[in-house]
């Protein structure tokens, strides 16, 4: 009996009971991660471990055609893909659903890879920029662009922090130029590592660039004297520097010809007071790779003089208004500049400090201006102007105009009256000459009568 009940209860094991299925059974996809190339296509199998399942498939976005199926299983054909996503595999088992996710990553290689050296051809000492750049490529953030320079890796850049539809897989570093880099070979290496979406290293090269570096120091300007006296003849030279490859055509400013290539030019000048302060330039000029550039350098010419007291800049005769503040206006030539004092009635007076005019200012004074060169001296005459005196002026010059006015104005009203006159007296005289003249002609007709008549 013992035995009997214990055999019923191992069949009844056996047997499932109700809700079994929905919780043993299970449902899978393969692949578990999905990659695919920009507009390919992809198959994904949804499978189950539910004996007998009912309604089952894929939900997704992307166009679908089932391709195959079995009892437990179902493959479909997903095709042109172009855009990252997520589908739902499903089964249903004794009226239970259940379902797995699915992310499909689309990505595109670096296919292309553009490196760019601007300007090809550097002098030294100048910059240069080294860019890189993939026109297109997903995803973004699994994207590494390294620079490198004789196989050397010179700069990385990855792009886990910038991955945005928009932006640009590019990468851009400056240097300086030296005389080792002439001739380096300059690449660019893109790497697409998708192994964390379960897909391969994809990676690809630029071509190579090689800089050229040329010599190109600015020209060398010599001056004989850079302090000459005035009236002192000086060489000025202009000249290519040595390590200038190649020679550059020179231009030096006020020199009559172009020397020849590789020669200086160069100037004989006879300086003048008027060139002090002149700025004279040295230019050369090198054409390379069809570009032409051009480099300038500038040296200040000096001319030493005497002092001068001209008019312009001390006026030898000067108006203070009397209760103004007043300073003696001198201002000297020279160079180096001269040291200026000025003397009033024997004491050395203050330029720098303005006085209230009074009329006691009024005189001669004695300007002096010295260089190691030499001096000039000059006298001003200063005159103060009291405040009645300047508005006596202003009503003398105002009685004056006023006068003017009127004589102006009586001279025309008498040259006006008389021709009114004779205009008035004109007809008047007309009558009168023609009673006079036929007076006469009646006396005429009664002597002729009288005698007649006799």
């Amino acid at each position: 009996m013992e035995m009997l009940l214990f055999g019923v209860q191992a069949l009844l094991a056996l047997i499932p009971c109700p809700g079994a299925a929905e919780e043993l059974f299970e449902v899978s996809v393969w692949p578990d991660q999905a990659v695919v190339k920009y507009g390919q296509s992809l198959v994904v199998n949804c499978s189950t471990t539910c004996p007998d399942p009912g309604p089952s498939g894929i939900e997704t976005l992307l166009k679908k055609t089932q391709v195959g199926k079995g009892p437990q299983w179902k493959e479909f054909l997903l095709e042109d893909v172009t855009q990252n996503s997520v589908l739902q595999c499903f089964f249903s088992c004794a009226g239970v659903q259940k379902d797995i996710s699915l992310g499909v990553t689309v990505y595109q290689p670096p296919e292309q890879v553009i490196m760019e050296l601007q300007p090809a051809w550097v002098a030294v000492g100048e910059a240069f920029t080294v860019t890189c750049h993939v026109p297109s490529v997903t995803p973004l953030e699994n994207l590494t662009l390294i620079l490198l320079k004789d196989n050397q890796e010179l700069h990385r850049k990855d792009f886990r922090n910038l991955a945005v539809a928009s932006q640009r897989a590019e990468v851009t570093i400056s240097a300086k130029a030296q005389r080792e880099d002439d001739r380096c070979n300059f690449s660019c290496h893109a790497e697409l590592d998708l192994s964390s979406h379960g897909g391969g290293l994809f990676h690809n090269s630029s071509a190579i660039r090689v800089l050229r570096i040329f010599g190109f120091p600015p020209p060398i300007l010599e001056i004989q004297e850079l302090y000459p006296l005035a009236g002192m003849d000086i060489n000025v030279t202009c000249s290519g520097h040595v390590l200038t490859s190649p020679s550059p055509t020179l231009r030096l400013q006020g020199a009559p010809d172009l020397p020849a290539p590789g020669e200086p030019a160069w100037l004989l000048l006879t300086t003048s007071e008027e060139d002090d302060g002149r700025n004279l330039s040295c230019e050369a000029s090198l054409e390379v790779q069809g570009q032409q550039l051009s480099k300038t350098t500038v040296i200040q010419l000096h001319v030493l003089y005497k002092p001068r007291l001209e008019e312009s800049g001390c006026p030898g005769n000067q108006t203070w208004l009397e209760g103004m503040e007043q300073k003696l206006a001198c201002v000297p030539k020279g160079n180096p500049t001269p040291a200026l004092v000025c003397t009033w009635n024997g004491m050395i007076f203050d330029l720098d400090v303005p006085q209230k005019a009074t009329l006691n200012h009024a005189g001669i004074y004695c300007c002096t201006a010295t260089n190691h060169l030499g001096s000039a001296s000059k006298d001003i005459a200063v005159i103060v102007q009291g405040l009645g005196e300047g508005v006596s002026s202003t009503i003398f010059i105002i009685i004056i105009v006023a006068l003017g006015v009127g004589v102006i104005t009586i001279a025309l009203y008498l040259n006006y009256r008389p021709c009114k006159k004779e205009r008035r007296k004109l007809p008047y005289r007309q009558k009168e000459k023609k009673k006079e003249e036929e007076s006469q002609s009646a006396a005429q007709q009664a002597e002729k009568y009288n005698a007649h008549n006799c």
